[in-house]
């Protein structure tokens, strides 16, 4: 009896094993397709919550001739990501800003919504925002991104300044460190897109489900996370508040593999449209421009790090 017992059991072995080892069998290939996407992340999660993991992938930057509202420097041209990226779920909001920096400079304090510690920060300059990552990793004990004058202190760099500054433009990026940054322009059309091809990462006509823009927002910021999130989990890419990206503006260059932007510039690159501009200013593959020393009601940012 105990002969056939072991029998019965040996039977059961090989039959799972032969069915784990099929490539059609649908629980094989979900564990394979988990153990695909889980692969590169970094062995620690971000100290702080409310990340999602955007994983290295290639796509199509740029938008087709015939999208409505198309500009014509928005050249379709292949983008390869060869490194996954951690980025924030939400916009930066008013706390979380003031949490870091001691002060909130928005002029939205109101919220629609009845809480305005989670609308989203905004008339913050980019050189605000590159203070903001920094001090931000400092503080949760990783290693800064941005250097300005030798030091990766910001304490060391001086009063923020209000017009273009030489010294601030010169900043380093060590693109290996684990601390907070701004994304790249393609990191941030290749998180907003989520996969799509689409004018939006929802479709191809603007939908007030997934975002606040001159249509439904009443006049104001809203806060963070109210709308439908794109496909990969991220809130707010179309409208509520423009977000700031690392790159200075120029025109694409063509197929590129991992582009940091153009090493100098004059005005930096903003993305994903705002509360008081049309639907079309928050296509994913929309682009504009604006002084680093600048900011407005309009403009704020979300983070991304290694």
């Amino acid at each position: 009896m105990r002969n056939k017992i072991m029998l019965y059991i040996g039977i059961v072995i090989l039959l799972l094993c032969a069915c784990l080892t099929s490539c059609e069998n649908p629980w094989m290939k979900d564990i394979l397709d988990k153990l695909e996407k889980d692969k590169d992340k970094d062995k620690d999660p971000p100290r702080i919550p409310c990340f999602e993991w955007i994983r290295p992938g290639t796509f199509i930057m740029g938008s087709p001739a015939g999208e409505p509202g198309r500009d014509t420097e928005e050249v379709q041209h292949q983008v390869r990501l060869t490194k996954g990226f951690y980025m924030s779920k939400y916009q930066v909001t008013q706390e979380q800003y003031q949490a870091v920096m001691g002060s909130n400079p928005s002029y939205f304090t109101t919220s629609p919504e009845g809480n305005s510690s989670k609308l989203p920060v905004e008339t913050v300059s980019w050189y605000d925002v590159i203070v903001f990552c920094n001090k931000l990793s400092i503080e949760e004990r990783l290693n800064p991104v941005y250097t300005i004058l030798g030091t990766t202190n910001p304490d060391g760099w001086g009063p923020v300044p209000t017009s273009n500054n030489p010294t601030w433009d010169a900043v380093t990026v060590n693109w290996d460190a684990n601390g907070y940054r701004l994304p790249t322009e393609a990191e941030w059309e290749y998180a907003c897109r989520g996969g799509t091809t689409t004018a939006y990462s929802y479709g191809n006509t603007a939908n007030p489900d997934y975002m606040w823009y001159d249509v439904n927002s009443n006049s104001s910021t809203h806060e963070v996370g109210k709308k439908l999130p794109n496909p990969w989990g991220l809130y707010d890419m179309h409208g509520n508040v423009y977000e700031w990206c690392w790159d200075w503006y120029d025109a694409y260059e063509g197929a590129v593999t991992d582009p940091e932007g153009p090493a100098s510039g004059t005005n930096r690159v903003i993305r994903g449209g705002c509360w008081n501009h049309v639907a079309q200013h928050a296509r994913s593959a929309y682009r504009d421009i604006v002084g680093p020393w600048y900011g407005n009601h309009g403009i704020g940012f979300r983070l991304v790090r290694r």
